[in-house]
């Protein structure tokens, strides 16, 4: 069957893929190879158990859990049967659990087991309807597969949520593949790669993974905990990665590093220091950049690797313009909306285009730029605060691994710069207040260097971004517990 029918349905990539190539794995876990016939049987026969037990088309389905194969076909059932699936991360508490499925009104709740995600059990079954679903079981061979309307929404992602309770993204199947193919582009990804997923399927770029291979019938490799990311690679032959900066560094730290098989690899998650993309180029690596968000089904913009921590182009599908410094988008890959109570709703302008509330601008190659986030600066003496920029300033020192800038109180100033740093592994000791007004002197305004410096906190986070507010709120209550406030 093609993909798309003469009325605009089409079936899944999944069945595509199971009728195309049956034996080709769709995924891998240990030693365990998956088939797409096999995959394909296992997502029918949770579509029907879905029925069965009363979930009607556009429920939403809570799904609490790390990655594992039955969350991956729990999501490939829901885009058949037209049900969103709602993935949250295990890591939140019980009563963050509990605001969520309440404020976003879902239906049902599935809870992966707990040998293999420890969800928390004090989510109160009066809260929504648990489905006990079985993952061993197999359709009919002769099953066939379902007609589906790519513009209907099939998910629902969290987005970061710096304040306040985080917002439920919801994107139909037709932006997944807008934005698997505009990725493609650049990022080449055929039937005999893999793809490792050390993204959570519960944040836009794990999902992202799952759909790219899908749609070009390749492997999604699950992580092994067993071992080390190094050791994993070399074992199981992976051609494509998706990493942020602290997994890179932990993989460029092992001892093993093999990186000769890997064709790609995609870094997010924030600034990637020079040191370790001197080390990608070094082992000749092909390592991207790229600028994307959950609104928009993930990358925005990409390019190779730069030092000077440029994002790239605009990728196909997509269009973004810059307007008095801020980034507005549009495209096929454009979320359907933020869920609402019955429906949900898209923050657009008459013409369609999306405020990121990120600051950016095209540097001489064309390449975009990202300068921060409106929301972040401040005002000190009168001068404009952007602390994205101190920040890069600061993570180019060799001893910083991460750093955040703030504002703090001034009688004189209004405000004045301060920041909270996060040494590196190999540091003994945060570098001291004159080091870094010297090693800052020559890369930064005297006015936006920071006048205090603070240790970082420990903090656990549930997803795999820092969050920003979140740190200085514990930065800030630390202080004031040691000024006995």
């Amino acid at each position: 069957m093609s993909q798309h029918d003469a009325d605009n349905t089409m079936i899944s990539p999944i069945h595509q893929r199971a009728a195309i190539a049956p034996n080709t794995a769709a995924y891998r876990i240990g030693e365990l190879k998956v088939s797409y016939q096999t995959l394909s049987q296992q997502v029918l026969a949770i579509g029907e158990q879905l029925l069965q037990a009363g979930v009607q088309r556009g429920a939403r389905i809570a799904c609490i859990g790390h990655n594992q194969p039955e969350l991956l076909t729990l999501y490939w059932a829901c885009v058949d049967r037209g049900m969103l699936f709602c993935p949250i991360s295990p890591r939140f508490a019980p009563k963050q659990l509990i605001e969520l499925i309440q404020t976003h009104q879902y239906g049902y709740c599935w809870l992966a087991d707990s040998s293999n995600s420890s969800p928390n059990p004090a989510l109160s079954i009066d809260i929504t309807q648990q489905l006990n679903l079985d993952f061993t079981q197999h359709s009919r061979a002769s099953a066939l597969a379902l007609n589906i309307d790519p513009s209907q929404g099939v998910n629902a992602i969290l987005t970061s949520g710096s304040t306040g309770l985080p917002k439920a993204a919801v994107h139909s199947l037709a932006n997944h593949i807008a934005s698997a193919n505009g990725s493609k582009s650049l990022i080449d990804i055929a039937a005999k790669d893999s793809w490792l997923l050390s993204l959570p399927l519960f944040h836009i770029g794990g999902l992202a993974i799952a759909n790219r291979c899908a749609l070009a019938g390749a492997s999604v490799v699950f992580e092994d905990k067993s071992m080390s990311l190094a050791t994993q690679l070399s074992r199981d032959k992976i051609s494509h990665l998706s990493l942020v900066s602290a997994q890179l560094q932990t993989l460029l730290d092992s001892d093993n590093c093999e990186l000769s098989q890997v064709k790609a690899m995609l870094l997010g998650g924030g600034v990637i220091s020079a040191d370790l993309l001197q080390q990608l180029e070094t082992l000749n690596i092909a390592a991207y950049t790229s600028y994307g968000m959950t609104e928009m089904s993930s990358q925005i913009t990409t390019g190779k690797a730069r030092a000077d921590s440029s994002s790239g182009t605009v990728l196909p599908k997509r269009e973004l313009k810059i307007v008095d410094g801020e980034i507005w988008v549009k495209g096929e890959c454009l979320f359907l909306g933020y869920l609402t109570q019955d429906s949900f709703q898209r923050p657009t302008d008459s013409e369609g285009w999306f405020y990121t509330k990120d600051l950016g601008h095209w540097d001489e190659n064309a390449n975009l730029r990202i300068d921060g986030r409106a929301d972040n600066m401040f005002i000190s003496g009168g001068e404009n605060i952007q602390p994205e920029e101190i920040e890069a300033a600061l993570k180019l020192h060799p001893q910083i691994d991460d750093a955040i800038v703030f504002a703090i109180a001034d009688d004189k100033f209004g405000s004045l710069p301060a920041a909270t740093i996060k040494i590196a592994n190999n540091s003994v000791s945060q570098p001291a207040e004159p080091e870094l007004t010297a090693f800052l002197a020559d890369k930064i305004a005297r006015f936006k260097r920071p006048r205090q410096y603070y240790p970082w906190p420990d903090i656990t986070t549930v997803g795999i971004k820092v969050v920003r507010k979140q740190v200085i709120a514990a930065v800030i209550k630390a202080k004031y517990s040691q000024l006995g406030k």
